[in-house]
């Protein structure tokens, strides 16, 4: 729902605040228990309230989502940790709202926003990264129920997720973009292997995942048979507007700590390291304001190829203001603080010292999209330029050269 489009009824910014406040003298934060407390938000229609009545929204304009933020955070309610579920938020919830059953957005998005069920993206496979389409793992249905078979890879989260999205080939005798069918699979069945992958970091962030006789129920699929190529992009273009429109202040992100040990550290300070900060930090703050823009279009429809710019940027900043932070702090950038073996919950960017947000921002430009494919989309999608040319679109997956 846009906000130019509310429908008659909606609740207003006036009305949003009431029912916040009624909320909080229900369900005080001090004494209430922190899901309990999510829970009724959720029911309340607080937890994303453009989403329609009954599954945690009220049908209002998403702009007013900050509205009940403000109110909460000013009460010092709990928040779902988003950072930690923000696979199951910033792409699977969406996806689900918009391809799922009525069944299955009753059963999945409640959980999965209050934080009790992690979700995973079983999408790259060791060949079909940037060619995402090419994939090879086989879905073969059997009565009411797929049989799942292949190897997914990259995998945030696997060790934690109780369920995944997933994308199989279900007919190999089509072009590979038509063969492909969407969906979710239950990390606790007994055919579902997660080994971790350690990174230059020295943790396990991300995982390759082993799919072995896996059985799906029908039920469980997100859209048409065949049509997961098109369920798959609307996952995609929310992943890209979560990693590169992230709402941050201003500060906020990886030029925070390099700006800080510049005030502190006068002593490390050059000209030329000045120049370079002062260069990042205007362009930090310039992709800051654009993602803040960016969200505001998404209040006029859905994300679109945008969001592989804002993440293009992301990727780049990151590393150049990583880099310039090493170099400033001379020796001490070459310290690392701690290479044990880590499955971690979460990507914690600030929290860690400088030769971590060095090393661990170099995946910055694989993630959620490689740079050479989403230059590609900025290319064709935003800027109308001629499409590469393409030999495969018309030749069946199984012909295909692999």
């Amino acid at each position: 729902m846009t906000d130019a489009a509310t429908k008659a009824g909606a609740p207003d910014a006036a009305e949003l605040r009431r029912r916040t406040q009624e909320l909080l003298a229900a369900q005080p934060p001090v004494t209430t228990d922190r899901l309990d407390f999510l829970k009724a938000r959720f029911d309340a229609g607080l937890a994303w309230v453009h989403y329609p009545e009954g599954l945690g929204g009220l049908g209002a304009p998403r702009s007013l989502q900050a509205v009940v933020d403000a109110e909460l955070e000013a009460a010092g309610a709990p928040d779902n940790d988003p950072r930690r579920i923000g696979i199951g938020l910033g792409m699977a919830a969406p996806t689900i709202l918009g391809f799922g059953t009525e069944e299955q957005k009753s059963r999945f998005l409640r959980p999965l926003w209050v934080g009790e069920e992690v979700w995973c993206q079983l999408f790259s496979e060791p060949g079909a990264g940037s060619d995402l389409a090419a994939l090879g793992t086989r879905a073969v249905r059997d009565g009411d129920t797929w049989v799942v078979n292949g190897q997914k890879v990259w995998t945030s989260s696997a060790h934690l997720a109780r369920w995944a999205i997933l994308i199989a080939r279900t007919d190999p005798d089509v072009p590979k973009h038509r063969g492909i069918t969407y969906f979710i699979c239950d990390m606790t069945d007994p055919g579902v292997e997660v080994r971790p992958l350690r990174q230059v970091t020295g943790e396990a962030e991300f995982n390759e995942v082993f799919l072995t006789d896996v059985r799906i129920p029908d039920a469980h699929r997100l859209g048409e048979i065949g049509d997961g190529w098109r369920v798959a992009q609307t996952t995609l273009m929310n992943e890209r507007v979560s990693i590169g429109g992230m709402r941050i202040p201003r500060e906020g992100g990886m030029i925070g700590p390099v700006s800080k040990t510049w005030r502190e550290r006068p002593e490390l300070r050059t000209n030329d390291l000045h120049q370079r900060l002062l260069k990042l930090w205007v362009e930090a703050e310039v992709a800051r304001l654009t993602g803040e823009r960016l969200r505001q279009q998404l209040v006029a429809g859905q994300p679109g190829p945008e969001g592989s710019g804002m993440k293009l940027a992301f990727a780049r900043l990151n590393q150049e203001i990583s880099g310039l932070e090493v170099e400033l702090l001379g020796e001490e950038g070459l310290l690392y603080e701690d290479w044990t073996m880590r499955r971690p919950e979460l990507v914690d960017f600030v929290g860690r010292d400088a030769g971590y947000r060095y090393l661990r921002s170099k995946g910055n430009s694989i993630e959620g999209g490689t740079t050479e494919v989403l230059l590609n989309i900025v290319a064709e999608r935003v800027l109308g330029l001629p499409s590469e040319p393409r030999t495969d679109k018309d030749v069946a997956w199984k012909d295909l050269a692999r």
